[in-house]
């Protein structure tokens, strides 16, 4: 196996790992805490919480994963846009770890504060759902606006090198404008992340990604100038690799 290859197997499972860790958090793993207005004041489900939020950290590590990955190989395309695109995944990573704290916060005050003689209930509740609140914020700044920056600029440098089929990448380059445009209208109250339109602005992007992920485990890259390039200077980078 080549390094090229490696480089191509790694950033794709990192993409797998992220559909794999981000998925159970959303459907189910974190809904008492989201869906319970009273949680904090109530007897909790914190172990099935605590695993969705680690889950989550899985997916911001998996998604900086992908960056660096990938890195090396499409700055050969464009190093401002490839720098870019580590940029938006390390930024989407850091405001999920924002959520994180603030559901871990919302668990620490259930177990240390609800039910302690003298707990002022309403406030708790109060608290609680500030703490949800940023957290619902998170999500739609991190992995619903990030992941539309982060369609753009990849899926511009994987259409231009032509390392992957370019109909993988147009996914990629029509779902950003939508789900962008999801996030502002949301942002201003005109959309909700549970409308039909967020779904179908989110769609094209969950097929890009999954679709890249798989693409890269199963095939690797497609020669492409880049790739000869590379090969021809002997020195295909690998993962976590310096060049000279």
């Amino acid at each position: 196996m080549t390094s090229l290859r490696k480089t191509a197997l790694i950033a794709g499972g990192f993409y797998v790992l992220t559909f794999i860790a981000s998925i159970p958090p959303v459907l189910f793993l974190l809904g008492p805490v989201l869906d319970n207005p009273n949680y904090i004041v109530s007897s909790g489900a914190d172990t099935q919480v605590l695993w969705g939020l680690f889950l989550d950290v899985i997916t911001a590590l998996a998604g900086i994963g992908t960056a660096v990955a990938l890195f090396p190989v499409v700055k050969r395309q464009s190093q401002a846009a490839a720098l870019g695109f580590v940029t938006t995944r390390v930024l989407e990573a850091a405001i999920i770890v924002i959520g994180v704290v603030s559901l871990l916060s919302v668990v620490t005050l259930r177990q240390d504060a609800a039910g302690t003689p003298g707990a002022d209930a309403t406030s708790l509740v109060t608290t609680g759902h500030a703490l949800v609140a940023i957290r619902d914020w998170t999500f739609l700044l991190g992995p619903s606006l990030m992941a539309g920056l982060n369609a753009l600029l990849l899926g511009s440098l994987m259409f231009r090198s032509g390392l992957v089929p370019r109909v993988i990448p147009v996914l990629g380059l029509i779902g950003a404008p939508l789900l962008l445009v999801s996030v502002a209208t949301t942002m201003f109250g005109m959309n909700s992340l549970t409308s039909v339109w967020h779904g179908i602005a989110t769609a094209p992007i969950f097929v890009w990604e999954l679709s890249l992920g798989v693409y890269l485990v199963v095939k690797g890259f497609k020669p492409s100038p880049i790739t000869a390039g590379m090969t021809a200077a002997g020195s295909p980078p690998a993962y976590g690799d310096v060049e000279a």
